[in-house]
Protein backbone atom coordinates (compact mmCIF):
# COMPACT_ATOMS: atom_id res chain seq x y z
CA UNK A 1 0.00 0.00 0.00
CA UNK A 2 1.11 3.66 -0.71
CA UNK A 3 0.74 6.32 1.09
CA UNK A 4 -1.78 8.95 -0.54
CA UNK A 5 -1.06 12.84 -0.12
CA UNK A 6 -3.95 14.75 2.11
CA UNK A 7 -4.69 15.78 -1.59
CA UNK A 8 -5.12 12.77 -3.59
CA UNK A 9 -8.21 11.60 -4.26
CA UNK A 10 -9.16 7.76 -2.40
CA UNK A 11 -7.83 4.40 -4.07
CA UNK A 12 -10.38 2.75 -6.10
CA UNK A 13 -10.07 -0.63 -7.62
CA UNK A 14 -9.54 -0.66 -11.10
CA UNK A 15 -7.76 2.03 -13.76
CA UNK A 16 -10.03 3.75 -16.22
CA UNK A 17 -7.40 5.97 -17.90
CA UNK A 18 -7.93 5.73 -21.88
CA UNK A 19 -11.25 4.86 -21.83
CA UNK A 20 -13.59 5.90 -23.89
CA UNK A 21 -17.18 7.67 -22.34
CA UNK A 22 -20.39 8.80 -24.06
CA UNK A 23 -23.15 11.16 -22.71
CA UNK A 24 -26.63 11.17 -23.16
CA UNK A 25 -28.54 14.02 -22.13
CA UNK A 26 -32.61 13.65 -22.68
CA UNK A 27 -34.42 16.99 -22.89
CA UNK A 28 -36.81 18.05 -25.37
CA UNK A 29 -36.30 21.54 -24.10
CA UNK A 30 -32.43 21.49 -24.04
CA UNK A 31 -32.44 20.11 -27.45
CA UNK A 32 -34.83 22.41 -28.87
CA UNK A 33 -32.18 25.20 -27.40
CA UNK A 34 -35.08 26.76 -25.17
CA UNK A 35 -32.78 26.63 -22.14
CA UNK A 36 -29.01 25.36 -21.56
CA UNK A 37 -28.09 21.92 -20.69
CA UNK A 38 -26.34 21.66 -17.17
CA UNK A 39 -26.04 18.67 -16.51
CA UNK A 40 -23.71 17.64 -19.25
CA UNK A 41 -21.03 19.59 -18.33
CA UNK A 42 -20.55 17.86 -15.15
CA UNK A 43 -20.98 15.09 -16.06
CA UNK A 44 -18.27 15.25 -18.67
CA UNK A 45 -15.74 17.07 -15.67
CA UNK A 46 -16.43 13.88 -13.85
CA UNK A 47 -15.37 11.35 -16.31
CA UNK A 48 -12.32 13.42 -17.18
CA UNK A 49 -11.50 13.69 -13.91
CA UNK A 50 -11.97 9.66 -13.25
CA UNK A 51 -9.02 9.61 -16.94
CA UNK A 52 -11.95 9.11 -18.98
CA UNK A 53 -11.82 9.91 -23.00
CA UNK A 54 -15.75 11.50 -23.09
CA UNK A 55 -16.79 12.25 -26.33
CA UNK A 56 -18.88 15.07 -26.78
CA UNK A 57 -22.10 15.02 -24.76
CA UNK A 58 -25.21 14.55 -27.26
CA UNK A 59 -28.48 16.25 -26.50
CA UNK A 60 -31.62 14.96 -27.57
CA UNK A 61 -35.23 15.69 -26.87
CA UNK A 62 -36.93 12.79 -24.61
CA UNK A 63 -38.06 9.63 -26.27
CA UNK A 64 -36.99 7.74 -28.93
CA UNK A 65 -34.27 9.91 -29.58
CA UNK A 66 -32.64 8.65 -26.37
CA UNK A 67 -32.21 4.93 -27.44
CA UNK A 68 -30.99 6.29 -30.82
CA UNK A 69 -28.54 8.11 -28.88
CA UNK A 70 -27.51 5.10 -26.95
CA UNK A 71 -27.11 2.59 -29.71
CA UNK A 72 -25.08 5.13 -32.02
CA UNK A 73 -22.75 5.30 -29.13
CA UNK A 74 -22.67 1.64 -28.07
CA UNK A 75 -20.69 1.21 -32.23
CA UNK A 76 -17.93 3.10 -30.69
CA UNK A 77 -17.72 0.83 -27.73
CA UNK A 78 -17.25 2.85 -25.07
CA UNK A 79 -16.54 1.46 -21.58
CA UNK A 80 -19.51 4.09 -19.95
CA UNK A 81 -22.63 5.56 -21.27
CA UNK A 82 -23.89 8.30 -18.70
CA UNK A 83 -27.54 9.48 -19.23
CA UNK A 84 -28.81 12.57 -17.23
CA UNK A 85 -32.85 13.20 -17.84
CA UNK A 86 -35.80 11.48 -18.42
CA UNK A 87 -36.57 8.82 -15.52
CA UNK A 88 -39.57 10.71 -13.53
CA UNK A 89 -43.08 9.91 -14.77
CA UNK A 90 -43.90 12.42 -16.77
CA UNK A 91 -45.45 11.04 -20.05
CA UNK A 92 -42.42 12.43 -22.17
CA UNK A 93 -40.00 10.60 -19.17
CA UNK A 94 -38.69 7.34 -21.77
CA UNK A 95 -34.87 7.09 -20.56
CA UNK A 96 -35.46 4.02 -18.71
CA UNK A 97 -37.99 2.62 -21.51
CA UNK A 98 -35.24 3.63 -24.08
CA UNK A 99 -32.20 1.69 -22.09
CA UNK A 100 -33.35 -1.48 -20.60
CA UNK A 101 -33.78 -3.10 -24.17
CA UNK A 102 -30.28 -2.56 -24.34
CA UNK A 103 -28.56 -3.85 -21.21
CA UNK A 104 -27.81 -7.67 -21.73
CA UNK A 105 -27.95 -7.77 -17.47
CA UNK A 106 -28.76 -5.29 -14.75
CA UNK A 107 -26.94 -4.05 -11.71
CA UNK A 108 -29.46 -3.12 -9.38
CA UNK A 109 -27.54 -2.28 -6.69
CA UNK A 110 -26.10 0.81 -8.18
CA UNK A 111 -29.90 2.15 -8.91
CA UNK A 112 -30.69 1.24 -5.12
CA UNK A 113 -27.43 3.62 -4.37
CA UNK A 114 -28.67 5.81 -6.74
CA UNK A 115 -31.52 6.51 -5.15
CA UNK A 116 -30.86 5.91 -2.18
CA UNK A 117 -28.05 8.43 -2.42
CA UNK A 118 -30.72 11.26 -3.40
CA UNK A 119 -33.61 10.09 -0.71
CA UNK A 120 -30.70 11.22 2.05
CA UNK A 121 -31.71 14.55 0.48
CA UNK A 122 -34.89 14.33 -1.17
CA UNK A 123 -37.67 12.18 -1.02
CA UNK A 124 -38.70 12.92 -4.88
CA UNK A 125 -35.53 10.83 -5.52
CA UNK A 126 -37.68 7.48 -4.06
CA UNK A 127 -39.76 8.34 -8.29
CA UNK A 128 -36.63 7.88 -10.10
CA UNK A 129 -37.21 4.79 -12.63
CA UNK A 130 -34.00 4.45 -14.23
CA UNK A 131 -31.57 1.63 -14.89
CA UNK A 132 -28.00 0.66 -14.85
CA UNK A 133 -26.45 -2.62 -16.55
CA UNK A 134 -24.20 -4.07 -18.65
CA UNK A 135 -24.76 -3.71 -22.60
CA UNK A 136 -21.98 -6.04 -23.59
CA UNK A 137 -18.52 -4.88 -22.46
CA UNK A 138 -20.51 -1.40 -21.48
CA UNK A 139 -22.16 0.05 -18.54
CA UNK A 140 -24.99 2.00 -18.67
CA UNK A 141 -26.66 4.14 -16.00
CA UNK A 142 -29.66 6.74 -16.02
CA UNK A 143 -29.34 9.36 -13.78
CA UNK A 144 -31.51 11.86 -12.95
CA UNK A 145 -31.76 15.24 -14.90
CA UNK A 146 -31.05 18.08 -12.14
CA UNK A 147 -27.13 18.82 -11.71
CA UNK A 148 -27.71 17.83 -8.18
CA UNK A 149 -29.14 14.39 -8.89
CA UNK A 150 -26.45 13.94 -11.29
CA UNK A 151 -23.71 14.80 -8.54
CA UNK A 152 -25.23 12.41 -6.25
CA UNK A 153 -25.43 9.80 -8.89
CA UNK A 154 -21.73 10.22 -9.44
CA UNK A 155 -20.66 10.16 -5.72
CA UNK A 156 -21.99 6.34 -5.68
CA UNK A 157 -20.26 5.40 -8.84
CA UNK A 158 -16.85 6.87 -7.44
CA UNK A 159 -16.11 4.38 -5.44
CA UNK A 160 -16.73 1.26 -7.89
CA UNK A 161 -16.62 2.70 -11.31
CA UNK A 162 -13.10 1.31 -12.02
CA UNK A 163 -13.36 -1.59 -10.68
CA UNK A 164 -17.18 -2.35 -12.37
CA UNK A 165 -15.24 -1.63 -15.75
CA UNK A 166 -12.30 -3.90 -15.00
CA UNK A 167 -14.83 -6.22 -14.93
CA UNK A 168 -16.99 -5.83 -17.88
CA UNK A 169 -13.84 -6.25 -19.76
CA UNK A 170 -13.46 -9.56 -18.18
CA UNK A 171 -11.18 -8.81 -15.23
CA UNK A 172 -11.48 -11.26 -12.04
CA UNK A 173 -10.15 -9.19 -9.35
CA UNK A 174 -12.32 -8.86 -5.97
Amino acid sequence: MSNASANSKPHVHGEVQGRKAGVVIASTRAAAGIYRDETGPVIIDWLTEHGFEPFPAMVVPDGEPVGAAIRALLTQQPAVVITSGGTGLSPNDRTPEMTLPLLDREIPGIMEGIRQAGMAKTPHAMLSRGHAGAAGRTFIVNLPGSPKGVMDGLSVLDPVIGHLCDQLEGGHGH
